[in-house]
């Protein structure tokens, strides 16, 4: 069955950078577009970031536009999120998505890894 298993979180200090990976299985990883959702404490869900299937054509949220890299390693069935210059703000569960980010339509996501960025 799909499985979308997030990793790489953590505490890191204001201005420092973490990568989360997301590890897909039980589907055919290239076909499909992948996401990054995060969820601050208290607050809803919030899109951060794109890639799509084939040539992955990226996008972010304004909020981390210039910060947060995504990538794909298809032969790795790997989903990536690289966070540079980590704020506060940036404290959530991060959750990858299986879906398309233009349609907003999603079908699984995975578990979730918890970023607290703090001094």
């Amino acid at each position: 069955q799909v499985q979308l298993v997030e990793s790489g979180g953590g505490l890191v200090q204001p201005g420092g950078s973490l990568r989360l990976s997301c590890a897909a299985s039980g589907f055919t990883f290239s076909r499909y577009a992948m996401s990054w959702i995060r969820q601050a404490p208290g607050k809803g869900l919030e899109w951060v970031s794109g890639i799509n299937s084939g040539v992955g054509d990226t996008s972010y949220a304004d909020s981390v536009k210039g910060r947060f890299i995504i990538s794909r390693d298809n032969a790795k069935n790997t989903l990536y999120l690289q966070m540079n210059s980590l704020k506060p703000e940036d404290t959530a569960v991060y959750y990858c998505y299986r879906g398309d980010y233009v349609l907003k339509q999603y079908d699984y996501w995975g578990q979730g890894t918890q970023v607290t960025v703090s001094s």
